[in-house]
């Protein structure tokens, strides 16, 4: 089950305080968007992982991620006919939590979203200096 909270960033602060060599590159495609089951392929750290997400109900959902060959991934997100996200990740932690920042490149650009696993749905963390708002049910 993941638990999640997510938040938008504030992109001034953020750049401000963190340098894109300390971040991790990913791509990843999607596969289904259905809101019942999410299916994606990511490709970060010359690792692949094709991931299933059930329906979010609040701030949960099931969750399953296997890893997949490299170049099966490659291949997939070739097969996948969807746009290609790129990202780069920064894991920060904060107030005893990891917060994993995504800070969107080509067709996003300018959008910074952060998020927070969590081991309980009334767990509300306090927030970094560089998160704006929450934006879990979006």
């Amino acid at each position: 089950m993941e638990i999640e909270r997510k938040y938008l960033v504030n992109k001034i602060l953020w750049q401000e305080l963190h340098d894109p060599v300390d971040a991790t590159f990913i791509q990843q495609a999607y596969l289904s968007t259905d809101p019942k089951c999410t299916v994606r392929i990511r490709i970060s750290d010359g690792k692949a992982f094709i991931t299933i997400k059930g329906e979010t109900k609040g701030i949960s959902r099931e969750e399953f991620e296997y890893s997949v060959p490299l170049k099966d991934g490659l291949e997939i997100i070739r097969l996948a006919g969807t746009p290609v996200i790129i990202k780069r990740r920064y894991v920060i932690k904060y107030q005893g939590y990891k917060w994993e920042v995504d800070e969107f490149l080509g067709d996003n650009t300018g959008l910074i979203l952060a998020e927070v696993e969590l081991s309980a749905v009334t767990e509300n963390p306090k927030w970094p200096e560089w998160i704006d708002k929450e934006v879990s049910g979006d």
